[in-house]
């Protein structure tokens, strides 16, 4: 029987392997692993699935495979013919969710991508928008063979005209709230004209940025606002309470109470948890509140997201966030940890910096950017006193959300920060 690569995370379509684990002639159990995926900033084993003996390994360290594509070929314990050759069922399965479409036979031996396997209506799920499944059938593709090269592997336009052999953009109709169009992109420049060069291969980690980035840039007109808050009374409640978290075995950080400042801010401005839906010219408004908190690691930078942060209180959210940060940075986090997201929260105060423009994380329409808190001269009237001064940047999708209502979020937050007693009484 084959084993295949199964269904890894919502508009997770291919994966990279980084790992090969058995030989062929190797005996395995169900659950051992076979191989080392990487996908979307995260890094999994692909377990066998059914006892026997590998009989071919079909990938090679630095493949990428696509969901449904046969990665190794075992013979099953106890089998005496092609009758016995089955798939366990889902039930017995061990690993990531498989869908319960069947995958389709190959033609030969040899591992095949899956934009020449599947056959239409077979139901495989498509990430792509209306509009581009929209032109693949005015332009006759059927859309279940093309392989996506967006985020996550979300089928794009030009993906479904090189499908067509066409190589220049084909006039369609325009969404409701309008399309935009990509020039054809300029070859680079030889470099090595100008003096010694060397290429190196983009990590997983770092493709997964790219493409995030690139696609958050050409969906989203973004606007920053700065503002700050004066967390003099905040950092005070934090020392006083700190020995007390650490008692627990939790360090108490700043991070934990903007988290929960922010999740109230939103509560009391819901258009900044929502995403945008074009082609349907409709808000999508979510009634939870996941904040993705970006985590620099050695690897680059992982977003993992804290849950249901309106409910939880400070402390809870210390514990978490630490755990989380500390999964990202060992490689650990699973898909399900980095899905979800409504808002997100980058904070480079332990780095440094005045101030900066964090890039909203399409889907969602805002993020929050914080800098280094300093001591400032406050004038309170009668004098200059010292106090401790946060800087925060908000970045916001200027589709749906508007300069004065940016600005009168970023002064409810900095009200919650200034009066830390608020944080126990909203909510």
């Amino acid at each position: 029987m084959e084993v295949r690569l199964p269904e890894l995370g919502e508009n997770v379509a291919s994966a990279t392997v980084v790992g090969v684990l058995v030989r062929e002639g190797d005996r395995v159990e169900k659950d051992t692993p076979v191989l080392e995926l990487e996908t979307d900033k995260a890094v999994m084993e692909l377990p066998a699935g059914v006892a026997g003996r590998v009989q071919r390994v079909l990938v090679k360290v630095g493949d990428e495979v696509q969901t449904g594509q046969a990665v190794l070929e075992v013979e099953p314990e106890g089998a005496v013919g092609p009758a016995s050759l089955t798939e366990p069922t889902q039930a017995e399965r061990p690993g990531p969710k498989v869908s319960e479409a069947k995958a389709p036979e190959p033609k030969s031996l040899e591992a095949k991508p899956l934009a020449t396997a599947p056959t239409p209506g077979e139901g495989r799920l498509v990430p792509a928008a209306p509009s581009v499944r929209r032109l693949a059938r005015e332009l006759g593709v059927e859309i279940t063979r093309v392989v996506g090269t967006g985020l996550a592997g979300r089928i794009t336009e030009e993906d479904v005209r090189k499908a067509a052999g066409l190589s220049a953009p084909v006039p369609v109709a325009a969404s409701p709230l309008g399309e935009h169009r990509e020039a054809p992109k300029a070859p680079l420049p030889d470099f090595a004209k100008w003096g010694p060069v060397r290429r190196q291969a983009m990590s997983s980690v770092r493709k997964a940025t790219l493409r995030a980035m690139a696609q958050a840039w050409k969906e989203v007109p973004m606007v920053t606002h700065f503002d700050r808050a004066d967390v003099t009374s905040l950092e005070e409640v934090r020392k006083k309470y700190a020995p007390r978290a650490e008692a627990q075995g939790v360090r108490l950080t700043m991070t934990a109470f903007i988290l929960k400042a922010v999740a109230l801010t939103l509560k009391a401005f819901p258009k900044f948890n929502a995403s945008l839906d074009p082609e349907a010219g409709e808000v999508i408004y979510k009634d939870y509140i996941h904040l993705g908190v970006a985590v620099d690691t050695p690897h680059g930078l992982l977003v993992p997201v804290v849950r249901e942060v309106d409910r939880k209180g400070v402390l809870a959210l210390a514990r978490e966030l630490a755990e989380l940060s500390a999964k990202a940075r060992e490689r650990k986090l699973a898909l399900e940890e980095m899905q979800g997201a409504s808002f997100s929260v980058s904070n480079l105060g332990g780095i440094g910096g005045a101030g900066f423009t964090p890039i909203v994380n399409w889907p969602e329409v805002a993020i929050l950017g914080v800098s280094r808190s300093e001591v400032q001269p406050v004038w309170d009237g009668e004098s200059f006193r010292p106090r401790l001064i946060l800087p925060y940047s908000l970045t916001y999708d200027h589709r749906l959300i508007d300069g004065a209502e940016a600005a009168r979020f970023c002064r409810h937050l900095a009200g919650l920060l200034e009066d830390p007693m608020l944080l126990a009484l909203e909510g």
